[in-house]
């Protein structure tokens, strides 16, 4: 690729870019030989390692760019480096290289091509690189305009091939650029020279990047959302991490089928069943009061696509007509965040009876509404004996253990919302009932078991099956009322028909006006057919405050995976750097981990481990192992010490001969592990 001439700065940059190619992809060019390495014997005691560096060393003692010898700038004086994505020619054919993959589709899209480095460093001219103030330098190591020199790579094919985006292409310049002013590319590949413009945005100048990976800083709004004290900050917090355990100890969960051969091993296309719900011996099951048929509940695994499911068994049924099925696709159509999804429904023997079976998505740790609110035999009896008067009001509910108006509102918003896409699609729910409303996290609710009462009452004499649908989700929207009395009594005994005048009393004393209003609307009869988009008023303006709260815990999650978005990364450092170490053998030499560039390594895993204070006692630090592992996969030209277990040996290397050695080594590794080798 050749063109007009290459600046001090072009070079910088083109370092810069070379820089950024991670570990993880093998794909930084490979130095010919270490740029700084001093081996110094001693026999006095070990320098201080808490520090990186031995000594300070300055870029300007060796700099074989700028020095009067050195001939770089002559020997590339015709060379021009573009580190953005060359845009084909339209007027021209595609044109290939050989052993490139093809990104033809990518090229031709809408979508902003991607260049080569993770973080590019804009083009900066001399001018411009001469104007930055002495502030507008990278956060951390050496700025790239101060970094060693060495030679670009010029082969395009890297470049080609990576996929990550440049964040300087999203800024959007302050000026209308010149449409004419576009750069005449020549590339010469084979003995033949193509000619193409380049119209990729020029980025904006004066933007500088990190060299490797550095943590931000908690984001101010969540700062301000008054987290709790002590919080990782490497680490998601420990609240959430032990909900996400728990779910993944719940997903794999398994059944000791010798101490329960009544559960068989597999089900149709599911297998690994596990009981979710307690079962009760055979001569002691009772029908439920929901379905008037017994059910159980199981975990089962798929083996057409191995996700867990939810299998709900309806006991002793057996399906005479499959054109119930008609409302069973229907079910399967809706997807709504408040609403377990219906997935299939069959038949099945594997129990020793004819039982329907529906398939549900599985939520791990999920409970119901009646064993987290209701499960309370003292809120029963409390609600049942009180003596309701005039003269003698019932105390505040934070005294009487009533819940929160805020959580009630939250669960009518998530209810009615399931609600109104059901009744939208034709359907009714006819299930909304706390044992049949699941709960996750802390306020996330489900409705659970729909599509069931479809198919047990399913009447094959009617010619027009959703005829009665209209009728049924009028009952739904009283079975909502019900739901939030209960909530607003935190007892079930305030549905009951002979203490609905208490319960109204206990809600008007201690709730808002339009809470009563909601329930009296749902629980009375009207004289014409409702809807549950009448009660959108009633609710008003606590859609935005359910809104705000959602979005509010969308940032704290998003924050918390924040600080786990480099982990993976780091674990695959420290993984291919443990198949180096210590290796007893390799290609029959018992010494390959102790020679070459495999005892860097292992100077480096003690630098990164084994540090010690002044004193002699271990320095544990993890940000200084977190920092070392960035800047090794970076490659950045930072020095750094290395000191043999003897002590008396002190290496000085650049985290670029590590990250070259790094690189050479693991490949090595694998090439013999395909049997290249």
């Amino acid at each position: 690729m050749e063109a007009a001439t290459l600046s001090d700065a072009n070079l910088t940059n083109s370092y810069f870019s070379s820089s950024f190619i991670g570990v993880n992809g093998f794909g930084s060019p490979a130095e010919t030989k270490y740029s700084m390495m001093q081996r110094m014997t001693t026999s006095s005691s070990s320098p201080s390692l808490l520090n990186d560096g031995a000594k300070n060393f300055s870029h300007s003692t060796h700099d074989p760019v700028n020095s009067p010898t050195s001939s770089l700038f002559s020997d590339f004086g015709a060379l021009s480096i573009s580190q953005r994505r060359k845009a084909p020619n339209p007027a021209a054919s595609e044109f290939i290289p050989k052993g490139a993959p093809r990104m033809a589709t990518m090229a031709q899209s809408t979508v902003q091509a991607f260049p080569s480095p993770i973080f590019p460093h804009p083009a900066l001219s001399s001018s411009t690189a001469a104007a930055l103030a002495p502030g507008m330098s990278l956060s951390a190591g050496s700025s790239p305009l101060h970094s060693p020199k060495i030679t670009p790579h010029t082969s395009p094919a890297p470049r080609r091939r990576s996929h990550t985006p440049n964040p300087a292409n999203y800024m959007v310049p302050t000026t209308t650029p010149d449409p004419g002013a576009h750069i005449i590319q020549k590339e010469t590949v084979g003995g033949t020279t193509y000619f193409y413009t380049d119209n990729t945005p020029a980025p904006m100048a004066g933007m500088v990047f990190p060299t490797y990976h550095i943590y931000p800083p908690t984001a101010p709004h969540v700062a301000y959302m008054q987290p709790k004290a002590n919080a990782p900050s490497f680490f998601m917090a420990d609240e959430l991490r032990q909900e996400l355990i728990n779910r993944h100890l719940i997903t794999m969960a398994q059944i000791d089928h010798s101490e329960n051969p009544d559960v068989p091993s597999e089900v149709d296309s599911y297998h690994s069943l596990f009981p979710l719900e307690p079962l009760p011996p055979p001569n002691r099951m009772q029908k439920t009061s929901n379905f008037s048929y017994i059910t159980s509940c199981y975990k089962a695994v798929n083996s057409k696509d191995d996700l867990p499911y939810c299998l709900r068994r309806i006991h002793g049924f057996r399906l005479v007509n499959t054109k119930c099925m008609m409302l069973v696709d229907m079910w399967k159509k809706i997807q709504h965040s408040n609403s377990v999804t219906l997935r299939e429904v069959f038949t099945t023997k594997a129990f020793g009876d004819h039982s329907l079976v529906f398939s549900y998505d599985f939520h791990a740790g999920a409970e119901t509404m009646f064993s987290r609110h209701f499960n309370d035999p003292a809120a029963d009896s409390y609600f049942t004996k009180r003596k309701w008067g005039q003269h003698e009001p019932p105390p505040p509910r934070q005294h009487a253990g009533l819940l929160p108006e805020s959580l009630i509102w939250a669960y009518i918003v998530q209810l009615s919302s399931a609600l109104r896409t059901i009744h939208t699609a034709g359907l009714a729910c006819r299930v909304l009932d706390p044992s049949k409303i699941l709960i996750t996290c802390k306020t996330r609710l489900r409705v659970n078991c729909v599509g069931v009462f479809d198919v047990l009452t399913f009447d094959n004499s009617q010619t027009n099956h959703l005829a009665l649908m209209p009728q049924y989700q009028q009952a739904d929207l009283v079975s909502l009322g019900k739901v939030v009395l209960a909530l607003a009594c935190n007892s079930l005994a305030g549905i009951q028909r002979e203490n609905l005048q208490k319960a109204m009393e206990l809600v008007s004393i201690n709730y808002s006006s339009d809470l009563k209003n909601l329930i009296l609307y749902l629980l009375t009869d009207q004289s014409r057919l409702r809807s549950v988009n009448d009660i959108m008023p009633m609710i008003g303006a606590r859609f935005y405050t359910q809104l705000d709260a959602s979005q509010m815990r969308n940032d704290v999650i998003e924050e918390d995976l924040a600080k786990e978005v480099q982990n993976g990364r780091l674990f695959r450092l420290l993984a291919k750097l443990g198949t180096i170490n210590e290796r007893p053998e390799f290609q029959k030499d018992p010494t390959w981990s102790e020679t070459g560039d495999r005892y860097l390594l292992k100077l480096f895993r003690d630098h990164l481990f084994h540090q010690v204070t002044e004193a002699g006692t271990p320095w544990i630090d993890l940000s200084h192992i977190v920092s070392c592992l960035n800047k090794l996969d970076a490659g950045v030209p930072e020095k750094i010490s290395l000191v043999s277990r003897d002590e008396k040996s002190v290496l000085v290397v650049t985290y670029s001969d590590l990250k070259r050695c790094f690189d050479s080594t693991f490949q090595e590794l694998q090439a013999a592990a395909s049997g290249s080798l």
